[in-house]
């Protein structure tokens, strides 16, 4: 399993879950583990996905995921699993 750490960060606006949802599911990868919270507006969501059956290049799909971010006013971040576990082990 090819497993991606996926975190939305900005301002609180309508449909930012959905349209990066639609995003993952339009692209066969799969939600594993979600959070989500809304702290005095601000929005803030990590996501734990699994990248096996996507088609496109993780490249690809950070890269349409950040410009998806810009389009809705957030801040869309994208790291493999191991390298996310390896910074954060410190």
């Amino acid at each position: 399993m090819k497993r991606t750490i996926i975190t939305v960060v900005g301002k609180d606006t309508v449909g930012i879950i959905a349209k990066v949802c639609t995003y993952l599911a339009d692209n066969k990868i799969n939600i594993l583990d979600i959070s989500q919270t809304i702290v005095q507006g601000f929005f803030n969501m990590m996501m734990i996905v699994d990248t096996n059956d996507a088609e496109k290049s993780f490249g690809d799909i950070a890269d349409e995921l950040t410009a998806l971010g810009e389009e809705i006013g957030v801040i869309i971040k994208c790291q493999r699993e191991d390298i996310f576990s390896k910074m954060h082990r410190i």
